[in-house]
């Protein structure tokens, strides 16, 4: 029987130091990341040594500025790293995605003097970060928010709640969007809040279906005091920050998205062209290379839309329409490619024994996480026709 095992992804990267970093992506995946990933999310262990190493290597801040210890890589290429990560094990793939969007505030928005003070030790110091948006009750109406903070003097005491956080109760350093003003979108400000600051919390972890591994829980807020020093932006400019952040973060979870279905897509492939029926391996049937067929095709185009959008970013050209599909299509397309891969796979796809499950389960998140698709689909549409009436 010929040898049809999955090959390596064949990437169109831009630079020899790109090819060159995928080629060390892929080697520690192989390593450090893949063969404990089974039983690590079954029983729910965070792989911290991991992120530790992924820091010592300079894949913490790929797409920050090299001056506060990033990488300097375009989006281009830092999405093809998560994709190359999540692919491996969607717990690190989404948590550098969910550490890059909690920096992206002080890194977009900060001061020459707050990023010179925190940002290398966030990139590149073993760190870990946590974005902190939602609340209990204002998920996709984060606008609604309910945490406040009151100026002290020189310092801003937080108080509230904030909900889904990944990373809750064991990131480093967290990026908080409170209330400092008026109801709606234009009385909400950005602070960077340390990990161990006196009043700050978190809940139990939640009990989810599928990346267990990594850690989502509430992060309460009992009267934190942070110096005016940690405040990133002007007063009332934390909501726009939050949103461009995640403009930029639903491109992370595309990517990561695509990962997880390639990955699905290549077990497939494995198991199709191994198990034999009927005197032949069940590849041969003409329905199941079909249904092989359109798992790669959709794939390939959800590659191309988030590198699209990437590629856009890179020019400095406005994305967030593109990043709105790219999220929608491709976490779509996890869906329905880990669906099929469990198909592929029968009986057996329904078993701990493989990880097509783990894959299915897994994908549903990406669904939810930074906006439901619904709220994409919303995005896209005010992009075509402009804001709904009120």
């Amino acid at each position: 029987m010929p040898d049809r095992a999955p090959q390596p992804v064949d990437r169109q990267l831009p630079t020899d130091e790109a090819r060159d970093l995928i080629s060390l992506v892929r080697d520690i995946a192989q390593r450090e990341i893949a063969p404990s990933a089974a039983e690590e999310e079954d029983t729910g262990r965070f792989p911290r040594e991991v992120f530790t190493l992924l820091s010592d290597s300079g894949l913490l801040g790929l797409p920050y500025d090299a001056e506060f210890g990033g990488g300097e890589q375009p989006y281009e290429v830092y999405l093809q790293v998560l994709e190359e990560l999540a692919a491996a094990r969607l717990t690190v793939g989404l948590g550098v995605s969910v550490h890059t969007l909690a920096s992206y505030a002080l890194a977009t928005y900060g001061t020459k003097e707050q990023q010179t003070e925190h940002l290398p030790a966030m990139l590149g110091g073993g760190l870990l970060g946590a974005y902190c948006l939602s609340e209990p009750a204002s998920g996709s109406d984060a606008a609604s928010l309910r945490t406040k903070a009151v100026r002290d003097g020189d310092d801003w005491v937080i108080t509230g709640t904030k909900a889904w956080i990944t990373h809750g109760g064991i990131a480093d350093f967290c990026t908080v969007m409170a209330r400092t003003g008026e109801d709606g979108p234009r009385g909400i400000t950005a602070f960077l809040v340390p990990g161990d600051a006196e009043g700050l919390s978190a809940a139990v972890p939640e009990k989810k279906m599928g990346l267990k591994g990594s850690p989502t829980a509430q992060v309460h807020l009992d009267g934190v005091r942070v110096p005016d020093a940690r405040r990133i932006g002007d007063e009332g400019q934390g909501f726009a920050i939050a949103l461009s952040a995640l403009d930029s973060g639903r491109l992370g979870i595309a990517a990561c998205a695509i990962g997880v279905a390639q990955a699905a897509l290549d077990e497939a492939v494995s198991y199709a062209a191994e198990r034999r029926q009927f005197g032949k391996p069940i590849a041969d049937f003409q329905g199941l290379r079909f249904m092989l067929a359109d798992m790669a095709t959709q794939i390939e185009a959800g590659r191309a839309l988030y590198l699209t959008a990437a590629r856009l970013r890179d020019a400095g050209l406005p994305f967030a329409k593109q990043a709105a599909m790219a999220k929608l299509h491709c976490t779509d397309t996890a869906m329905r490619v880990t669906t099929d891969a469990v198909q592929i796979l029968g009986g057996y796809g329904y078993t701990a024994d493989f990880p097509a499950e783990r894959y299915m389960r897994e994908a549903k998140v990406l669904q939810i996480v930074e906006g439901t698709n619904q709220i994409q689909r919303m995005v896209i549409a005010r992009h075509l026709a402009g804001p709904e009436e009120r």
